[in-house]
């Protein structure tokens, strides 16, 4: 493990804290080349329209930086299909930044590109726990970091993180093989709410995450396809959902958060939305 001395540019310790910067890659090279999840094997035929799916990652980064969110920019390159998803690349736990450790090989050149983007930007890293590891299972929950096990996090990697947190409570909890991330299927909304699509858990799993919060949002099947859950809080009660969740965005209102309605119809075809495409280095 690459020991680096904690970033004071770096602080997350929940996933509603106000967002203050974040880094992303846009999706100029981005298409289906090889299925590496259900969603991308149902959009083969169609694929990725690119023109499009810029247009909506532009206007996504438009959003975050009227909300006051610095957005940092990894250039794409051109043999990385799947690079917009910045999420999975690393994640932020307090004021440690550790670089996974990808399942797919079509994703693995992506950390050593970020690599040498952190480096040029002065941002000390650690190097991937052992074993398999991504971001888009890691959810931070205060002094609990609930960490998705299914086919791109190992129990070995959750270890690792037990030795290297052991101010954490790390929290593994089985998702079902159909599922890409714990993100696709959990999002904490704030201290007593998430979001959860209930079938995606063993019946433990759900009791656990039932007695952690208060109210629960359950979606559907078919909103759950459609990356539901996979919102982004930008703090203070406010998070950015998609456009087509119209059910789901009214109940988000209901429970009093403020939703910025936005389209990212063409990039969720690859089995990501707004929280895959961040990667958040800062939440006050």
């Amino acid at each position: 493990m690459e020991e680096t001395a904690p970033n004071h540019n770096i602080h997350c310790s929940n996933e509603y804290g106000t967002l203050k910067k974040v880094v992303v890659t846009p999706p100029s090279y981005m298409e289906i080349t090889e299925p590496i999840n259900e969603t991308q094997k149902y959009y083969k035929e169609s694929n990725i329209d690119k023109e499009r799916a810029e247009q909506e990652h532009k206007q996504f980064i438009q959003l975050l930086e009227e909300n006051g969110v610095e957005v940092l920019e990894v250039p794409a390159a051109s043999q990385l299909p799947e690079q917009v998803f910045t999420r999975d690349i690393a994640f932020a736990i307090g004021r440690r930044l550790i670089l996974a450790s990808m399942g797919e090989h079509v994703r693995q050149e992506e950390t050593d590109i970020v690599k040498e983007w952190f480096s040029s930007h002065s941002i000390p890293y650690e190097s991937p726990p052992s074993g398999s590891i991504e971001g888009g299972d890691v959810l931070l929950d205060e002094d609990t970091i609930w960490l998705g096990q299914g086919r791109r996090t190992s129990s070995q990697a959750a270890e690792d993180l037990k030795k290297r947190f052991p101010d954490y409570s790390v929290e593994p909890i089985p998702i079902t093989e159909d599922i890409l991330h714990l993100d696709c299927v959990f999002s904490i909304l704030d201290k007593e709410t998430a979001i959860i699509y209930p079938p995606a858990f063993s019946d433990e799993g759900l009791r656990k995450i039932k007695d952690r919060f208060r109210t629960i949002i359950s979606v559907s099947e078919e909103e759950r396809f459609h990356m539901g859950p996979n919102v982004l809080s930008l703090g203070n009660n406010t998070v950015v959902s998609l456009t087509i969740q119209e059910r789901l965005n009214t109940d988000l209102r209901e429970q009093g958060f403020h939703v910025l309605e936005h389209d990212f119809s063409e990039i969720i075809k690859s089995g990501g939305s707004f929280r895959c495409c961040t990667l958040p280095l800062l939440r006050d």
